[in-house]
């Protein structure tokens, strides 16, 4: 499960827009975010988000298994796929979950296409010419306008609130949105005219790629996000286990960290999806396991959703503390 880490050290972000970095002099004085958050300064705060729900009905078992379990704590839809139908109805069944939205620019699997929300005539500039989204996230950058990403990516989180979900947040599949300094700065225009936490590296990444000034910005406009973001994943099927268990063990004191995974439970859609379907279930089965939340409790991580970084930014004040998992109802189960 490879992320696209060294596509951000390799230069989307374009050094020579860099604007003034802010001092952090007078941040050192005032309360971190987890102090803010209502934990102990040396606390280890964690949000564990399953991207690509709404994706296809694999997908979405794999995340309501997770967050049921309490592995997972958000989750995040993608509105142009035809099952984000299934998630947003499960969603608006169980308002405890922290839902979010997965902003979506590309189609990146070769038997398995969407295109945009508002269509090929509405974004032109976002599709290939049989309509679909493009493949990657340079096609995207070559191609489109800013303006249909705008109405593309508004007219996601409309549909998505129009549901009826409490929507708590949002991120970008792919990175679209935070490999471009033009795409980042609308990203965190839009968090904060939606008042809502977005998902962000931390400034071990984005130094090195020459964004740290975006998070200096996003902090200026008040919009909260992650200080850590971990991108990677185990090398093997075999080491997952293995492989998380450490990181979680690593996590850094005093911060608030995001892991996110991608989910799917065992069927022939998701093998005829994507290529990455063994490393989905994979994870999907470490995070669903009571044994990893057992595990993080006693390492002393103390797990918490989007919804408590969305209220902070909305309200000043931190929310009680909410517990995470949950077993269904008789009458829910299935549903």
């Amino acid at each position: 499960m490879k992320r696209v880490a060294v596509a951000v050290v390799a230069g989307l972000f374009c050094l020579a827009l860099a604007m003034p970095v802010c001092t952090a002099q007078d941040a050192a004085a005032k309360p971190s975010l987890v102090e803010r958050l209502g934990f102990a300064k040396d606390a280890k705060v964690l949000i564990l988000n399953g991207d690509d729900f709404g994706m296809n009905h694999a997908t979405n078992d794999g995340t309501i298994k997770a967050l049921k379990s309490g592995g997972l704590t958000s989750a995040t839809v993608m509105m142009p796929c035809g099952w984000n139908v299934e998630a947003l109805k499960w969603a608006k069944a169980h308002p405890q979950a922290s839902i979010g939205v997965h902003t979506t620019l590309t189609s990146e699997w070769g038997g398995y296409k969407w295109g945009p929300c508002l269509g090929v005539g509405g974004v032109p500039s976002l599709c290939t010419p049989e309509g679909y989204m493009w493949d990657d996230v340079v096609m995207v950058y070559g191609s489109a306008t800013i303006e249909d990403v705008e109405k593309e990516i508004r007219t996601q989180l409309n549909r998505a609130i129009a549901s009826g979900v409490d929507i708590t947040h949002f991120d970008s599949h792919m990175g679209t949105m935070q490999y471009n300094p033009i795409y980042h700065e609308l990203y965190l225009k839009l968090a904060k005219e939606y008042k809502m936490p977005c998902r962000m590296a931390g400034h071990d990444i984005m130094d090195k790629a020459g964004g740290g000034f975006l998070i200096d910005e996003a902090d200026a406009m008040g919009v909260l996000h992650p200080e850590v973001l971990y991108m990677n994943g185990p090398d093997s099927i075999e080491g997952t286990a293995a492989y998380f268990k450490d990181l979680l063990s690593k996590l850094e004191p005093g911060k608030v960290s995001e892991l996110y995974i991608h989910c799917a439970v065992p069927s022939e859609e998701i093998f005829s999806t994507t290529g990455s379907a063994k490393r989905r279930i994979a994870d999907t089965d470490f995070f669903s396991d009571p044994n990893t939340v057992k595990f993080m409790d006693e390492q002393g991580i103390q797990r918490i959703s989007y919804r408590e970084l969305r209220e902070l930014q909305r309200t000043g004040k931190p929310i009680p503390r909410a517990t995470y998992g949950w077993e269904e109802k008789d009458k829910e189960k299935g549903k």
